[in-house]
């Protein structure tokens, strides 16, 4: 605890650096300030999120009108070669019709339509309230997965079942409704049936994070209709290494549980090959909280990745395989007894691609496959036999593929006009064996097809107007009872059940003065049942339930509306966002409470276990997320400044019943420092009292978070193209040992979260 208040004090004196709020100058401020964050990333301009790490295509506005006879076309002699970091495509005139070339204040021409030359053209630009979040944030931060960073920034948090799994809980949507992916394709494991089960990316593989808030139904399926969380790296290089050579060492140890991690990565090619290697090894003991150690907390994992890539002239193409293990224990009052704990792995083959043939009017087709085989075992120790036992093995196999076409802009009567069109295939295989009493899941089988189209029109300077629309075929095949009301007199017959959801979005927009862009969206988005809430049929241990799937349930809808407010750069700096949901037939485990045991002709009778039966209510979804920055003044070599942040979500059903689990307001602010070398930050997030709760959960108390960090960059010597550079620094987390318990975990009533953690971390990069 004294080496926790040095630190604070410390911390106090020198003031804190955070990240950059907005998207886009987030990303460009981190670079700056963090020079080992950049991973090529080129960043785009107006409000959208940060561009993909690809080499950018290059668009020369015409000087004059085009002839409608002959294309004007740029010489190809200045651009890049293929090894540059930053190859650039063919530049191409686009046309564009003299009405719009006048250059007025409000009207379009070619050199306002198109982006600079050097700046990538891409798809991801959006209305979505978009945060990003950099490796050289995720380094100090004290956990095993990318949850643990993600989740004190307005509108997200975690599920913290166990250290070695904490599912993103976007503005209080989770599992089914809220897609994690890495490169582009879906994780491919289990930790949307239940909270215990992890998801296989390490924090130390990440390049950036990206979340995404609200429905983003049109490019990755309806199971994404809460948001997308997408982790970014370099296991397909997807463009040629300055200096042809890139590396980092990472590494970090934490007093709250003895952990200690540490990670490499490799990128290096020649002649337009590039290839690339990383690792991670993570060791953490029981844990440490107000009231004592946390018992049967720990987590072990580890993990390797290779891939490799061809980047030419205009486009890339590349393939990786990337291991992953973990040993992790599930820290309940009977599971500590019991000593239970998950065994998961995973392999995972991926390949991705992306050609540019703007020439030829199309800006980019883009490529991604995944193929995962997943398995976890349930572990038990059985004292009588000295020994582990399986409880339960849950084993996944899922394959997506993805593929779209994106156009150059043309222009129209009323704007330039950017189309993007997509289809989405995927299959899942799952199985959830019990081997004490009933099953979970007898062996599904789910099939989806998807088909989306994405416009977005730039219509004067400051407009942009933006429009999706997706169509999807779901197949779910599986085992159930015949009759759901009588379960425990009916036979397990096989069904097969069809979906067809839609979702259609609209958005604005609008550059406003000073710097500040505002953004109206309006959604509408039909999520399919998943199998688990089909045919969920037996006891899950480690939540203390027994799952009862319901065949009956149909599609889920919501309608929602966005209002946003950002200002990315300056001195002042905000993202703000109002958003409203209503859902017809949201789906929900409800608790019936009724006890069961292992089987279900116990339930009512006797057991330990909590019923839940998947059902469906209308419920209202509401909220606002606020994050801000101000840059205060110069001091010594940098810039001091204050920073603030609020969000909240209110759900409840059309009864006016609390929807489960819902995360609290909180609020909270911090003070800054940055220079060239030296980073500072102190924050304080307090969370208040959550006492709107859905019936059979508890209240949970309020918190203060104190954290504070400081760190050191410097140049080490090195010859040629290696110049390596060193970060060190420290980083005390709930440095008041304050009790927290979240209201959004299934155990708040049994387990605290870590208390106050000193945490050393470093980087050494080439």
């Amino acid at each position: 605890m004294r080496a926790c208040i040095g630190l604070t004090a410390a911390a106090v004196v020198l003031g804190s650096a955070t990240q950059a709020v907005g998207q886009e100058a987030q990303t460009q401020q981190t670079e700056q300030t963090h020079p080992l964050s950049s991973t090529g990333q080129a960043a785009q301009s107006g409000s959208g999120s940060s561009a993909a790490a690809l080499p950018p295509v290059v668009v020369i506005a015409p000087k004059k009108p085009p002839s409608s006879k002959k294309k004007q076309r740029v010489a190809k002699k200045n651009a890049p070669s293929g090894d540059e970091k930053t190859a650039a495509a063919k530049p191409v005139a686009i046309p564009a019709t003299p009405s719009q070339q006048s250059g007025g204040d409000g009207a379009l021409s070619a050199a306002t339509l198109l982006p600079p030359p050097g700046t990538l053209i891409s798809s991801q630009t959006s209305t979505a309230a978009t945060t990003i979040t950099t490796a050289r944030d995720i380094l100090p931060t004290h956990g095993a997965t990318i949850t643990d960073t993600l989740d004190r920034q307005p509108g997200v948090g975690g599920s913290t079942f166990a250290p070695g799994a904490n599912r993103p809980i976007i503005r209080g949507l989770d599992n089914n409704r809220v897609r994690i992916q890495e490169n582009g394709v879906a994780t491919g494991d289990v930790s949307d049936i239940s909270e215990d089960h992890a998801y296989p990316i390490d924090p130390y593989s990440a390049d950036s994070v990206t979340v995404t808030r609200g429905p983003a139904t049109v490019r990755y399926g309806s199971q994404a209709i809460g948001g997308i969380v997408s982790a970014e790296n370099q296991r397909i290089p997807t463009y040629m290494p300055e200096g042809r050579f890139a590396a980092q060492i990472m590494g970090g140890l934490s007093s709250v549980d003895d952990g200690s991690d540490g990670a490499f990565k490799v990128t290096a090619g020649s002649e337009g090959f590039v290839m690339h290697a990383d690792g991670f090894d993570r060791h953490a003991s029981d844990y440490d909280t107000p009231e004592g150690r946390q018992e049967n907390s720990f987590v072990d994992s580890h993990g390797a990745s290779v891939g490799g890539s061809y980047v030419w002239h205009d486009g890339f193409f590349g393939v990786s395989y990337t291991r992953f293990d973990s040993l992790y224990a599930i820290p309940r009052i009977e599971s500590a007894e019991e000593k239970s704990r998950i065994d998961m792995g995973q392999d995972k083959i991926t390949a991705r691609g992306e050609w540019r043939t703007p020439e030829l009017g199309i800006a980019a087709v883009r490529a991604w496959f995944g193929w995962d085989n997943y398995a976890h075992n349930e572990l038990d120790f059985d004292a009588d036999k000295n020994a582990d036992t399986v409880g339960s093995r849950f084993t996944n196999k899922y394959t997506e593929g993805r593929l779209e076409v994106e156009s150059v802009p043309v222009m129209t009567a009323v704007g330039a006009l950017t189309s993007t069109a997509g289809i989405q295939v995927s299959n899942r295989k799952l199985v959830g064996v019990s081997f004490e009493g009933d099953s979970l899941l007898e062996p599904n089988t789910t099939d989806s097809i998807g088909g989306y189209l994405f416009e977005d029109l730039h219509i004067t300077k400051p407009l942009h107007l933006q429009a999706g629309f997706r169509i999807e075929h779901d197949d779910v095949h599986g085992k159930m009872y015949d009759d759901i009301a009588d379960p425990m007199s009916s036979n397990l017959v096989s069904q097969n059940k069809a979906f067809d959801p839609k979702s259609a979005s609209l958005g604005l927009l609008y550059d406003l003065p000073a710097g500040v862009v505002a953004r109206l969206t309006g959604q509408y988005a039909e999520r399919a049942p998943v199998a688990q809430e089909l045919f969920s049929k037996g006891a899950h241990d480690a939540t203390g339930t027994f799952e009862i799937g319901n065949p009956n349930i149909g599609i889920e809808t919501s309608k929602s509306i966005e209002l946003g407010f950002n200002k990315a750069v300056g001195r002042w700096r905000f993202d703000t966002s109002a958003h409203y949901t209503k859902f017809d037939g949201y789906i929900f485990r409800d608790l019936t409470g009724r006890k069961c045991d292992d089987t279900i002709d116990s339930c009512g009778v006797s057991g330990d276990l909590d019923e839940v039966i998947f059902n469906q209510r209308d419920a209202t979804f509401y909220g606002v997320e606020l994050a801000a920055e101000y840059d205060i003044a110069h001091i010594w070599r940098g810039i001091w400044g204050v920073s603030g942040q609020y969000d909240f979500v209110h759900a409840e059903f059309s009864d006016g019943e609390y929807v489960p689990r819902m995360p609290p307001h909180r609020i909270g602010g911090g003070l800054y420092y940055r220079d060239d070398a030296w980073q500072a930050r102190f924050t304080s997030l307090y969370a208040f009292n959550q006492d709107e709760i859905a019936p059979h959960e508890t209240p949970t108390a309020g918190y203060t978070l104190v954290n504070a960090e400081v760190s050191y960059t410097m140049a080490l010597n090195g010859d040629g193209a290696v110049a390596p550079k060193l970060i060190i620094g420290l980083k005390g987390e709930n440095l008041l040992n304050d009790d927290i318990r979240n209201s959004a975990s299934f155990k708040k009533d049994e387990a605290l979260q870590p208390g106050a953690n000193v945490r050393l971390f470093g980087t050494l990069a080439y």
